[in-house]
């Protein structure tokens, strides 16, 4: 145990020493909630069944912290890792390489949850915020769609061999899905085509089953979501079980 916290540590350090995974997961989601929350404010309105456009603009933000950390972030280091011949290495040594892996995945988590109270801090404080939800059930709900998006993106890890590949699949994945899942603009404004197309994209799947709990509805009304979200899941780790390579 001792040795995966001075792992965590180091990840940690090397995260936020790297401005472009600090802005993507948590500079982004905060200015999009300040951009919106001043335009529209936060007043109740019956296209978002009584609630405030920031308050199912929050939800919809974590998801954003989500695939930035799952698509982005986890891949990219974990290839840049590869491609460096710094997984092979700690194969040489008494210390799993495998301890880096999960030190990215509990990372990323961590960092989720961060962003996540962050936004709900400022939320609360400039717009009032509702949450008529539960914070349990909120946050089961975030580590669900985390572990789904998470094995996507070790999948990708898996497939691909180089930074420059896997940095360029990342980003084709990550814009069609902010813009077209309803994690940056709700999906009560999308166009019918646009939302019968996003059924497709993963992170649609996540922003409904969050905004959903975080507005206080049963799990069972999700049924679809979580299913496609396991799904990804678990089609995703027995793959990279399969074919992920240390070097």
């Amino acid at each position: 145990m001792e040795k995966f916290f001075k792992i965590f540590t180091i990840e940690m350090k090397l995260f936020f020493r790297d401005f472009t995974s600090t802005f993507f997961t948590l500079g982004m989601p905060i200015m999009l909630l300040l951009l919106f929350g001043s335009i529209y404010g936060n007043k109740p309105t019956p296209v978002f069944g009584g609630l405030g456009s920031v308050d199912v603009s929050v939800p919809a933000d974590f998801a954003i912290i989500i695939v930035v950390a799952g698509i982005m972030n986890l891949p990219i280091t974990i290839v840049s890792y590869r491609e460096k011949k710094i997984l092979k290495r700690f194969r040489c040594t008494p210390m799993n390489p495998s301890m880096i892996l999960f030190a990215q995945f509990v990372l990323n988590i961590l960092v989720g949850f961060f962003g996540a109270a962050v936004l709900i801090l400022l939320g609360k404080l400039i717009y009032g915020l509702r949450f008529p939800g539960s914070i349990f059930q909120t946050a089961l709900a975030f580590l669900l769609s985390c572990a789904s998006i998470f094995s996507l993106g070790f999948f990708l890890a898996s497939i691909l061999k180089t930074v420059r590949s896997v940095s360029a699949v990342s980003f084709i994945l990550y814009f069609p899905m902010i813009f077209l899942s309803g994690a940056t603009l709700p999906s009560e404004f999308l166009p019918k085509g646009i939302l019968k197309f996003s059924q497709f994209l993963p992170l649609t799947h996540v922003v409904n089953l969050l905004r959903g709990i975080w507005a206080g509805k049963s799990w069972g009304l999700f049924n679809k979501e979580i299913i496609i979200l396991v799904g990804i899941m678990i089609f995703s780790v027995l793959i990279s079980i399969k074919i992920f390579r240390w070097e």
